[in-house]
C-alpha cells in the first residue's frame, strides 16, 4: 500500500457540511488540528480560505463534453451513464484488464482531504474530496519497472456528451503524468465531495486530483489508466503546446501568453470576487518540489 497520511479522527468527529462552511468554526478547528485540513497544505493553511461551497464546487465547471460555458457540465452531465463503469489499465502492468469500479471500490481505503483547487484560467476553489490514493488503485495492477508515465483516457460518448459534437479538442480527452508523479502521495483519484458521491459534471465516478497543476490535469471520469515507457500526448497540449506543456505545475512566475498566473478569482464572491497571489505548486511545493529538482519551471511548463 502506498504511504498514508496519519488520521486519528473517527467518522463521528467529521464535521457536518452546514458547519464546515462555516468560517469562524472551520478556522478555529483547523488550528485545533483537524486531520482532513491537515494534508499538503489544506485549508489549515490556504491563506485564509474556506471550503468552497457544494453549490459552487458543482455548478462551475469546465468539462468540454458537455459544452464550453462553466454552467453547462451542471445542465447536460446527467446523461452521462455511471454505472456499471469499467476502468481499463493495460501497458506496463502485471495484471493488464478491465477493472470494474465497485471492485475498485471495495479494494481501497477512502480518505477524505480538502485541497487548492486551481484553474489555468486563473480562478480557484478549496474543495473536500473523497478518493484514494492513485498509488495504490497502480499497485492493484501491478506496474512493471519499464515504467516511466501515466497516461489517463476519458470517456467517450457521444450520445450522452453533446459537447463532443463540437472540435473544440481531438476527443477523447488524455492526460498524462510522471510515474513519480502519479505515486506521489497527494495524487488520489477522487469518487466524492462533502462526503457525496461525486456530480456527473465533476468527472463522476472517478476522476484524477493532482492539486499542485493545474486543474485540467485533473482528467475527469477516467475510463483507461495506461504504464508507458514513452511520455504520452495530452490534450491541451496536444490543441496548443505553446499555452499547454506537459507538466502544467502551478507556478505564478510564469504567466499564460494572454494572462497573468500570478493572481487568481477565488470562486463564491460574486461577481466582484476577491482576488489573492497565486502560490508556488498551488501552496504544495514544499510537499512536491523534490520531484522537479534540476528542472528549468520556466522552460518545463
Amino acid at each position: 500500500m502506498a504511504m498514508r497520511w496519519t488520521n486519528t479522527l473517527k467518522e463521528s468527529d467529521v464535521t457536518d457540511e452546514a458547519t464546515f462552511l462555516n468560517r469562524r468554526q472551520l478556522m478555529g478547528g483547523a488550528a485545533a488540528g483537524l486531520g482532513l485540513a491537515s494534508i499538503g497544505g489544506g485549508v489549515a493553511a490556504a491563506e485564509g480560505l474556506t471550503p468552497s461551497s457544494y453549490d459552487d464546487i458543482t455548478q462551475y465547471n469546465n468539462y468540454y463534453e458537455f459544452g464550453t460555458g462553466k454552467d453547462d457540465p451542471a445542465r447536460y452531465a446527467h446523461q452521462l451513464t455511471t454505472a456499471p463503469w469499467t476502468i481499463k489499465i493495460d501497458g506496463l502492468v502485471d495484471k493488464p484488464g478491465d477493472y470494474a469500479f465497485d471492485d475498485i471500490m471495495a479494494a481501497m481505503t477512502i480518505e477524505e482531504r480538502i485541497y487548492r483547487f486551481r484553474c489555468v484560467e486563473a480562478w480557484s476553489m478549496v474543495i473536500p474530496w473523497n478518493g484514494f490514493e492513485l498509488a495504490d488503485l497502480l499497485d492493484m495492477a501491478g506496474v512493471q519497472s519499464g515504467a516511466k508515465y501515466v497516461a489517463f483516457e476519458t470517456a467517450l460518448r457521444p450520445d450522452e456528451m453533446p459537447g463532443v459534437k463540437y472540435p473544440v479538442l481531438d476527443w477523447p480527452y488524455v492526460e498524462g503524468l510522471r510515474l513519480d508523479e502519479a505515486v506521489h502521495p497527494l495524487t488520489m483519484m477522487a469518487t466524492g465531495i462533502y462526503g457525496k458521491d461525486i456530480p456527473n459534471q465533476n468527472g463522476a465516478p472517478l476522476r484524477l486530483v493532482v492539486p499542485w497543476k493545474y486543474g485540467f490535469k485533473s482528467i475527469k471520469s477516467v475510463v483507461r489508466i495506461t504504464l508507458t515507457d514513452k511520455q504520452p500526448p495530452t490534450s491541451w497540449n496536444k490543441a496548443n503546446a505553446r499555452e499547454y506543456g506537459f507538466y502544467s505545475n502551478v507556478n505564478p512566475e510564469v504567466n499564460h501568453p494572454r494572462w497573468s498566473q500570478a493572481s487568481e478569482r477565488v470562486i463564491g464572491g460574486g461577481l466582484f470576487s476577491k482576488r489573492i497571489p497565486t502560490l508556488m505548486m498551488n501552496g504544495y511545493e514544499a510537499e512536491v518540489g523534490s520531484l522537479y529538482a534540476g528542472m528549468d519551471l520556466s522552460k518545463d511548463i
